[in-house]
């Protein structure tokens, strides 16, 4: 994984014209009732495939899902997940108005990096066992954030040492005593990848945050 940036930054329209070749929507997961407002999500390095079940579900609650590849997001310095957004606003059952971005574990530090600091497009964020130890420039972090931004961990998740548990507090923390709105749940004895079809995937704990995450879209885009 690239060294993440110390803080999002803005990014001109050279460098979105510069990813726009590479990142493209992988699937679109439209509504029972045709139409919906946009939930963008970025995969982790497993791929798109590895998130398809948890997109399928979240387009049931009537969102307009759409999954993109996290990977060529990386090291784009947030052009990528911008360039994302906009593909998804076009998309045939799209609704206008802001989107809400949803990451996992490398796709979750990209929505985390950039997503709530863009609050022309990002209505809200949710990350899910994001890779927390890219953000280096925690007071820098935190002082950009500018939408509501909802996290799950897992408290035992050691993987590549990226998303650890103690990271996740900082931020948070962090967050808090800025007076931002970031909220951050936390599983006990539950590893990274905890979604359906994942590696270390726990139907109590999925089923949590999956419930919390319906009830934050719902809050960030009604449905």
């Amino acid at each position: 994984m690239s060294a993440f940036p110390r803080v999002a930054t803005s990014i001109g329209i050279f460098a979105c014209l510069a990813v726009a070749s590479v990142v493209n929507a992988q699937q679109e997961f439209p509504p029972p009732q045709g139409n919906g407002r946009v939930v963008v999500v970025a995969s982790g390095m497993s791929g798109p495939e590895h998130y398809a079940t948890v997109c399928r579900e979240i387009a049931q609650l009537g969102y307009d899902v759409v999954l993109f590849d996290g990977n060529p997001m990386e090291g784009t310095h947030g052009a990528g997940l911008k360039t994302a957004i906009d593909q998804a606003m076009k998309m045939p059952h799209a609704l206008p108005g802001k989107v809400a971005v949803v990451g996992f574990s490398l796709g979750g530090v990209i929505a985390l990096g950039y997503g709530p600091h863009w609050p022309d497009l990002v209505v809200g964020v949710v990350v899910w066992y994001p890779a927390t130890t890219a953000i280096k420039d925690v007071p820098g972090f935190v002082d950009g954030l500018k939408v509501p931004v909802l996290m799950f961990a897992g408290e035992k998740d050691t993987y590549r040492d990226c998303c650890l548990i103690v990271k996740a507090h900082t931020l948070a923390d962090a967050a808090t005593a800025a007076g931002k709105p970031f909220e951050l749940i936390t599983y006990p004895k539950t590893d990274h990848d905890f979604v359906k079809g994942g590696s270390h995937y726990n139907a109590q704990v999925y089923s949590d945050a999956f419930q919390r995450t319906a009830a934050k879209l719902k809050e960030f885009l009604g449905n």
